[in-house]
């Protein structure tokens, strides 16, 4: 029985960390941005971003003065039992996000669309939201908090079949400059690509490539790994750089997830996690102990998998 007091324990933890402590993997993104760029406005913005994230570790601040609205991502092991069940689960995860505004401390981002109503915490109707994964064989809890600008940097069109990975080029790169010149994101950012299911499905996997896969990593298929890379050079030629000034390091990375879809469509979406790249994970043992990381570990291969039934040579066997 994994206890709620672990839980909310390590649900506020987390809260701080994502909003002080930038991921390395990030961070080794930027400094790799830092040596190439030849844009003088651009380097100098980079420049500052790095020693901003140091000043704000060092002194215990958020490194951004909008700390976006914070989120949930919760992986339950199928074994895994939580005190009080997943209600509980999910009142622990408001209350975190409650107290954590007021302590580490974050903007109240959240009020009511039409009367504007803010609880001054960040919580409220359907806020913070929290997004269920599950996991075979094991019993524990994984917790990811990431506080992402709610405001833009995303953007959806519907594509068809015909159009072709050279439509799918040509959106991301409409997006990436129309974002660039109207300044509706703050670069360089980790760009995510939703690609298939339906519109909203487009539209969640398309945020969680962006926010829950580190720098670096690729996805399995080597024909959508390949066009990762591709997409990362075409967002770094378009001359863009830092904060959308002259340069050449508007993406760190370019990651890709995608769905199923109808025939006769072809469902994209595209996000950018900022500048303020903040997530943290942490998993919950059911002996209440937590182990902390950077790397949210959602796409696995049970998160992929492609069969009825689940089993890596039912899968293997599919292919």
């Amino acid at each position: 029985m994994i206890p709620l007091s672990s839980i909310q324990r390590t649900a506020e933890e987390l809260m701080a960390k994502a909003a002080i402590e930038i991921p390395e993997d990030y961070l080794d993104g930027l400094r790799r941005c830092a040596d190439t760029e030849k844009g003088d406005l651009s380097a100098f913005v980079i420049k500052a971003m790095l020693e901003n994230y140091e000043a704000a570790k060092q002194d215990r601040r958020a490194m951004c003065g909008d700390t976006g609205l914070p989120r949930w991502y919760v992986k339950i092991g199928n074994d895994a039992r939580i005190e009080g069940g997943p209600v509980a689960l999910e009142a622990a995860l408001r209350r975190a996000t409650a107290r954590s505004t007021n302590s580490v401390p974050l903007r109240p981002n959240r009020v009511h669309p039409i009367w504007r109503t803010d609880h001054n915490n960040n919580v409220g109707i359907n806020a913070p939201e929290i997004e269920y994964a599950f996991h075979p064989d094991t019993d524990w809890v994984e917790l990811t908090t990431v506080h992402k600008g709610g405001l833009f940097g995303t953007d959806y069109r519907m594509l068809f079949p015909g159009d072709g990975i050279e439509g799918i080029k040509r959106f991301y790169l409409d997006t990436l400059v129309g974002f660039g010149k109207r300044g509706l994101a703050c670069q360089p950012a980790i760009v995510g690509i939703g690609l298939g299911g339906s519109k909203d499905t487009s539209m969640v996997l398309g945020k969680q490539a962006s926010c829950l896969r580190v720098v670096g990593s690729r996805n399995p298929d080597p024909r959508i790994a390949a066009l990762e890379e591709e997409f990362k050079e075409l967002g770094n030629s378009i001359g863009m750089g830092a904060m959308g000034f002259v340069g050449s390091s508007m993406v760190i990375d370019c990651h890709i997830e995608v769905g199923y879809c109808h025939t006769g469509g072809m469902p994209m979406s595209v996000h950018m996690f900022c500048l303020s790249s903040r997530r943290a994970c942490a998993r919950v043992a059911a002996s209440g102990k937590a182990t902390f990381r950077t790397d949210p570990m959602w796409f696995t291969d049970y998160m992929r998998r492609e069969t009825v039934e689940w089993g890596r040579q039912t899968a293997e066997a599919a292919e």
